[in-house]
């Protein structure tokens, strides 16, 4: 094996997916802190001193203890190297979110055991499933009182429709939590309520060991453990890797990432399982990292200001194949020339380090002077481009307009930099006499990042009023029929690319006008065609 193919191999990027609260942010930086990137994890709740989570860097963030942006965080674990894509999980989040997980291998998918599948999980899954990517499950806080560990395995399967196979099986839970049992190492992992860190292991030789009657000494707890074990035996689901792969079998760990407990089993279990880079579909054909040492790689993601001191904007560029090396050129495809990237960073939050070389798999932050989009492809002597981004439909909107008229360059120069990024989709009133620009989001809070992030990185105050539409659609039909449509159909506007959208304001307005106009197709996002 040469020196390239080893480095692709050893190459994991995943995103962390899971419903506000879960614990993902302190997932994640445990597992930073067991990749040495940090010396201490900064939890994010219990504000009270100045430490906030690395992951989570944009002032709104760290005022609310949220996860708003999509962070990308690399670290070193044992030979490996970690690309996590720290995704929000709060339910007012953006496209941003869906797009990150564009550029993941798998996902790690994070429960709260008290409370199991929530609604934000069930989106992001959804985009992962699509996507076909192995998906882990990490089950959260055993050390506080949570639901029946079969009963968690049974909604994975109603709400999600993804089997599951414990990695590890916990002994009691909340005040009478044990520890856990490997199953496949076949020890016993102790939990210390008062040292979290110490974790002592006991090898077993299986669930019947007498040495596991010592450790419990709860008969109840033992005959219940036991029990378990035989149940999911029999009736469980077996192991299997190319179920794992294929994204149908989802291994399952127990643990609890504040009390950092089953964090590093979990960590190094991933690792060993979970995919190094994947193949990726092209205009030309697949384009696999084993197969081709040309770079190739896609702009999955925009964010300005992450310094605000230097007014900078960096593209997050996922390499797909290839070895990248600081100041090589590359085709910019949509572009039609080519560039030269000479200051590409890799990132933990907001500190970030120049990039020698970077290989498939890696993330890097290019240095943007407006030449990006999102879904931009850049390749080393070739032209093809990478399939689509996913264009999710807005499900809110609002009119903006700017408070102070002195204010309209700042204010235009603001909105194009947010629509460039993702942050919102920005349409414009079509064939009105006063024009309008209308702003769509995915979720709500992007309404209030707007006006944060106008307000301080822009100087301008905005009035936004909420209009009552819930529905976009990108419309495409002959053009006698589109020019009969355009005539007759009420709430047309156009997006930055001048293509028609119509917007409604629910399902049978939406109904109603295919029914009236058979021959026109609605889409829901503006690259099916």
């Amino acid at each position: 094996m040469n020196n390239y193919h080893k480095e692709v191999q050893a190459r994991r990027t995943f995103a962390i997916i899971s419903h506000p609260d879960a614990g993902k942010t302190t997932l994640t930086e445990k597992l930073l802190y067991f990749g040495g990137a940090i010396r201490e994890a900064g939890t994010v709740k219990g504000r009270k001193n100045s430490k906030h989570a690395l992951s989570d860097w944009m002032e709104i963030e760290k005022q609310r203890g949220i996860s708003v942006t999509s962070s990308a965080l690399e670290f070193e674990y044992k030979g490996y190297k970690v690309n996590i894509l720290d995704t929000p999980g709060h339910q007012d989040f953006s496209e941003d979110t869906y797009r990150t997980l564009t550029a993941a291998d798998s996902a790690t998918m994070l429960i709260d055991a008290a409370k199991g599948v929530e609604a934000q999980t069930k989106k992001l899954f959804k985009v992962c499933k699509m996507r076909g990517i192995p998906i882990f499950t990490f089950m959260n806080k055993l050390d506080r009182q949570g639901r029946d560990p079969f009963d968690l395995m049974e909604e994975l399967e109603e709400l999600l429709g993804i089997r599951s196979y414990p990695m590890n099986w916990p002994i009691g839970m909340g005040q009478s939590f044990v520890g856990v049992y490997d199953r496949h190492n076949k020890r016993v992992e102790l939990f210390n309520p008062d040292d979290s860190g110490a974790i002592d292991v006991k090898d077993v030789s299986g669930p019947d060991d007498p040495l596991i009657d010592e450790i419990v000494g709860d008969e109840s707890l033992l005959a219940q453990f036991r029990e378990e074990m035989e149940l999911l035996d029999v009736a469980g689901d077996p192991y299997d890797e190319e179920a794992i792969r294929n994204g149908t079998l989802s291994p399952i760990f127990f643990g609890s990432a504040i009390s950092n407990f089953g964090v590093q089993t979990f960590l190094e279990n991933f690792l060993e399982m979970a995919p190094y880079p994947t193949k990726r579909e092209s205009n030309k054909g697949v384009v696999s990292p084993l197969e081709t040492d040309k770079f190739s790689g896609f702009v999955f993601k925009i964010q300005a200001n992450m310094n605000p001191a230097h007014r900078d904007r960096i593209a997050f560029l996922r390499i797909t194949s290839g070895k990248f090396e600081r100041g090589m050129a590359v085709n910019h495809v949509r572009l039609g020339k080519t560039i030269k990237i000479s200051q590409p960073t890799q990132f933990l939050a907001q500190n970030r380090n120049i990039v020698e070389e970077a290989y498939a798999g890696d993330i890097i932050g290019l240095f943007d002077p407006g030449t990006f989009r999102i879904g931009d492809t850049l390749v080393e002597d070739d032209h093809f481009e990478f399939s689509e981004m996913p264009h999710f439909s807005p499900e809110h909107f609002a009119a903006v307009t700017v408070k102070e008229a002195l204010k309209h360059k700042s204010f235009e120069k603001g909105i194009k930099q947010l629509t460039e990024e993702g942050a919102i989709q920005l349409f414009q009133t079509y064939n009105k006499v006063i024009e309008q620009q209308i702003v769509g989001v995915v979720g709500v809070l992007q309404f209030e990042v707007l006006e944060y992030r106008l307000k301080h990185e822009y100087k301008v105050d905005i009035i936004l009023e909420r209009i009552p539409f819930s529905i976009a659609r990108w419309v495409h039909g002959p053009e006698k029929d589109m020019e009969k449509f355009k005539k007759m159909q009420r709430n047309l506007v156009t997006d930055r690319d001048g293509r028609i959208v119509v917007l409604f304001e629910n399902d049978f307005q939406l109904r109603t006008a295919q029914d009236k106009y058979p021959e026109i197709s609605f889409f829901e996002n503006s690259f099916a065609k």
